[in-house]
């Protein structure tokens, strides 16, 4: 995913489509949580024109990272659109996102990949599987793993009766 300038001039004005698959396995070293990188699929297209080249690309594959509980191997869908602007002259570009210098006579779009593959790694990933023969115990003596859910049903026994309390005055205020 690298080009020089005069490949990408002969493109100008023109449509640029960029359909490949590549392997970024080399993320595992900056992150050594990512386990295995499958062969990303980068699809989009190039538009190039005298003073920047903007790319529009889709990136598809998939991580697997540790579960956050039990570290069984999780599978994490990467399915990432994004647009990418690399300016060919140090002039003034006024814009709300992120642009890129070109340095020299090449464009590689490697490093901003591996860039954004590193953003999508969440801080927690969980295996949804929790009769998985690794994985961890959902309950045990005297406790249990419960859901949000679950736990804004239950009435804390030590409020309860508080919350009795609350309807009595309810009922005479309403009388």
């Amino acid at each position: 995913m690298k080009w020089t300038l005069s490949q990408l001039q002969k493109y100008r004005n023109k449509d640029f489509l960029i359909d490949d698959i590549i392997r970024v396995d080399e993320i595992k070293e900056t992150d050594p949580t990512i386990r295995e990188v499958s062969p990303m699929h980068i699809t989009g297209r190039g538009d190039i024109d005298s003073t920047k080249v903007t790319f529009h690309l889709k990136i598809e594959g998939h991580l697997i990272l540790p579960c956050s509980r039990t570290l069984v191997d999780v599978k994490l869908p990467i399915n990432v659109e994004t647009t990418e602007t690399f300016l060919l002259q140090g002039s003034e570009y006024e814009t709300e996102e992120e642009v890129y210098q070109v340095k020299g006579e090449v464009i590689d779009l490697m490093p901003v990949i591996r860039e954004i593959l590193l953003l999508e790694v969440p801080m927690q990933v969980f295996c949804e599987d929790v009769n998985h023969k690794d994985a961890a115990p959902q309950s045990g003596k005297d406790w249990e793993v419960i859901s949000d859910g679950d736990q804004s049903k239950k009435i804390d026994p030590r409020l309860a009766g508080l919350a009795k309390f609350f309807d009595k005055n309810n009922s005479s205020s309403e009388s």
